[in-house]
């Protein structure tokens, strides 16, 4: 079993995330948390192997929380659970080891899809032994909740993720431009995996009108979650 660590500020919130995690085979709460002083004393305490963690916290925040367990030798897997939804906080979750990030509202479809996929995970990464690129590739994708498209020679599935998440991340549309400055791509990268994502049906163009010139190209995601 999958011991699963529930951390929200809200009780009820907290309940109602435990009652889904109980609900799907393989994964077992062990604990739940409403502040991120109880979230790392539980985790001291009673072993677990996943927190899904809340990023609005009353006391620190759920990227504080991560830090202080690296910083404490914890390789506890962490999703994010939160309405936290900016880029910012999005890329710090990423840099600090957070596995994957689900916006707040979701559905319980949405929670399975991630635990099952983490599970999946898990069971790849404890058969050991040695990855050839795809393997990689695929351990990398794992996670995310919409099937990658079969991607042309040349293009990268790490980067197609980095680009769908930023999407998703966004309150609106964004040109190649703004994508480019959010990931640190360059433009012309962005513009090709846009372009790529747009003919598979995962993106969404929308055109937006000046006084002159030519429409601005906007993006965004429109596969379902």
């Amino acid at each position: 079993m999958i011991k699963v660590l529930v951390v929200d500020d809200d009780v009820r919130v907290a309940d109602v995330n435990a009652a889904y995690v109980a609900k799907i085979p393989g994964f077992h709460v062990a604990a739940k948390a409403h502040s991120a002083g109880e979230a790392l004393r539980l985790v001291e305490e009673t072993p677990v192997d996943l927190v899904l963690l809340d990023h609005y916290l009353p006391d620190e925040t759920g990227l504080s929380v991560v830090r202080t367990l690296r910083e404490r030798g914890h390789q506890t897997d962490v999703i994010m659970v939160t309405a936290a939804r900016d880029v910012a906080t999005v890329q710090a979750a990423m840099r600090h080891g957070a596995l994957q990030y689900l916006v707040k509202p979701f559905s319980y479809a949405g929670l399975r899809a991630k635990l099952d996929a983490y599970a999946t995970l898990r069971r790849t990464l404890d058969g050991g032994g040695e990855a050839e690129q795809a393997e990689v590739d695929r351990i990398f994708g794992a996670l995310s909740s919409t099937p990658a498209p079969e991607l042309p020679k040349g293009h990268s599935p790490t980067t197609a993720e980095l680009v769908r998440r930023a999407l998703m991340a966004a309150d609106g549309p964004l040109s190649a431009q703004e994508l480019a400055d959010l990931t640190r791509l360059s433009r012309q990268t962005a513009q090709r995996y846009l372009k790529l994502l747009e003919r598979t049906g995962r993106v969404r163009l929308s055109l937006k009108y000046g006084d002159t010139g030519r429409p601005e190209h906007r993006y965004e995601w429109a596969a379902s979650v």
